[in-house]
């Protein structure tokens, strides 16, 4: 996608292709919804109990004393350490002075049919077409669609995760969820699921900078990780005019710059990588009519072109998709 989105999330993942479509229904705010937070998988392993530590160190301790009284020797007791464990520390960037960003409205170039019953969570444009993921536990999915037409040309479904941003590397898709702390890694030809990577923390967006996954978590930190084991690198605090600026969701890297939209909002910001500061925002108010408006959710859904150097965007259960330009104010 720290403040919650919408409806209920997730569990593990097993794709399975299915070429229906859901029937569409309103989603409120993940704060709201009072879903369920997903289980995790059973081979997941929990953290250390310090409690527990210290009643075993102290048990240990009664049995070094049992054994002097019985006359045995101070090695024939072995004494159990507790491990430590790591603690990441994260380097904060210092920003610099603030950054006054420069303001952007949006220009309609064309608008595009969109499925109305797509949650759409993540976007990207890869030679002439669409790939989505789509969220909500029981209606997530992962498809490709034509843009000019609206036509899904390939869907897998993810039945038991509330899936989240979608990328691609090379020839694999990765595709975030929301609390189950699972990526999940596809064949972008078949959309086989090849493998899955655990990770931290809440999944909202995600995007390829060339070097490093850059993911978001609804939070103003965006994280730099590993594409092949998703380890995190480095994170950056995202600062708008020196402030904070939390609810950074769907992501897309283009040309050294980081683009997100604003979770609830009709924003897209512009960050810099190097800073973490805000350098340009856009106003993407206005796309729907009044009478779309009342049956669609938030704008969530930013893709590069970069043949046509324009941006396509969309949002939850929205029945259009844009190609946009930018215009300065």
């Amino acid at each position: 996608m720290a403040a919650r989105k919408k409806s209920a999330k997730k569990k593990s993942a097993k794709s399975r292709t299915s070429g229906g479509s859901t029937a569409k229904k309103s989603a409120s705010k993940k704060a709201a919804s009072g879903k369920k937070s997903a289980k995790k998988r059973a081979s997941k392993k929990s953290g250390g109990n310090p409690g527990v530590w210290l009643v075993g160190v102290g048990v240990v301790g009664l049995g070094v004393v049992a054994a002097l009284a019985l006359g045995q020797s101070d090695g024939e007791a072995e004494e159990t350490q507790p491990e430590v464990e790591e603690v990441e520390t994260v380097e904060v960037v210092d920003p610099g002075a603030p950054v006054v960003p420069v303001a952007y409205d949006v220009e309609v170039v064309a608008r595009h049919p969109h499925d109305d019953s797509a949650f759409t969570q993540g976007l990207l444009w890869h030679e002439g077409e669409l790939y989505e993921s789509t969220g909500l536990v029981g209606r997530s999915s992962i498809r490709r669609w034509d843009l000019s037409s609206g036509q899904i040309t390939q869907r897998t479904e993810v039945p038991d995760v509330f899936a989240e941003g979608l990328e691609r590397v090379g020839d694999e898709l990765f595709q975030l969820t929301w609390r189950d702390g699972l990526l999940l890694v596809y064949d972008r030809e078949t959309f086989e699921l090849k493998r899955e990577l655990e990770y931290e923390g809440e999944g909202w967006g995600l995007c390829f900078d060339g070097e490093h996954l850059v993911m978001s978590d609804g939070s103003h930190e965006l994280t730099f990780r590993d594409p092949e084991t998703f380890a995190v690198e480095r994170r950056i605090q995202v600062r708008k005019v020196g402030r904070p600026l939390r609810m950074l969701n769907e992501l897309e890297c283009v040309d050294g710059a980081i683009w997100a939209n604003v979770w609830q909002r009709n924003d897209i910001v512009k960050i810099d990588p190097a800073t973490g500061n805000v350098t340009a925002t856009v106003d993407a108010s206005g796309l729907l009519t009044f009478a779309e408006r009342r049956g669609a959710d938030v704008l969530n859904g930013i893709a590069w072109i970069p043949e046509r150097e324009r941006f396509v965007i969309t949002g939850k259960l929205w029945p259009a998709a844009f190609e946009i330009d930018l215009v300065e104010r």
